[in-house]
């Protein structure tokens, strides 16, 4: 049984600029299919634009509002918003008054699945 405690992951800083905790993916447990994580944006933040080539990705927004845009649609978004991002899309989600959400990638989420322009 793998079960890991969000306040004991260690953040850091995604390829895409967002800071992230890893709760569940390749470096701290035996996923082979997907990853789970929370990820936390302030206030006027954004991630950078970008698409991961095999990654489909779910956000889940837990706290604070934004905008999100895939492949050039803009919606706004707030807790309870579940989003689908599908492989090769172009994503950014950009925080009003600071977002937290939790991010789940399958294949699990690889900065070298990362792309910008």
């Amino acid at each position: 049984m793998e079960i890991r405690a969000l306040e004991s992951q260690v953040p850091f800083t995604t390829k895409d600029g967002s800071t992230i905790r890893s709760i569940l993916d390749l470096a701290n447990a035996p996923v082979k299919m997907q990853s789970l994580a929370e990820a936390r944006i302030p206030a006027g933040g954004a991630t950078q634009r970008h698409w991961h080539g095999e990654s489909e990705e779910f956000y889940f927004l837990l706290e604070g509002r934004g905008t999100m845009e895939i492949d050039g649609e803009l919606r706004e978004v707030g807790p309870g918003d579940g989003i689908l991002i599908p492989a090769g899309a172009w994503h950014q989600i950009r925080s009003e008054g600071g977002v937290r959400m939790l991010c789940c990638c399958a294949p699990p989420y690889r900065h070298e699945d990362t792309f910008f322009e």
